[in-house]
């Protein structure tokens, strides 16, 4: 059986996603998943994956080119306004 990651959305993520997660395939890189969430949910949603954030199962992704681990969940973190 494949292997599989959830992929979590936060703020304006969810809103540009229209929707909380989404369980996508594991055989790719940080870099490569972008390209197909931003290809399937459109121009919207690909700005702010330009300015998100992400973690993989809750550290910090800075080798967006590394392979994903099976099984991972994959937050998407856009900028948040503070006050």
């Amino acid at each position: 059986m494949a292997q599989t990651l959830t992929v979590r959305y936060f703020a304006g993520a969810r809103a540009a996603a229209g929707r909380t997660e989404e369980i996508v395939s594991a055989d790719r890189s940080l870099d490569d998943l972008t390209a197909e969430l931003a290809q399937r949910h459109g121009e919207r949603f690909a700005a702010v994956l330009r300015v998100a954030s992400f973690l993989v199962d809750g550290v910090t992704c800075h080798d967006r080119q590394a392979s994903l681990p099976g099984g991972a969940t994959i937050d998407v973190l856009p900028p948040f306004a503070g006050g």
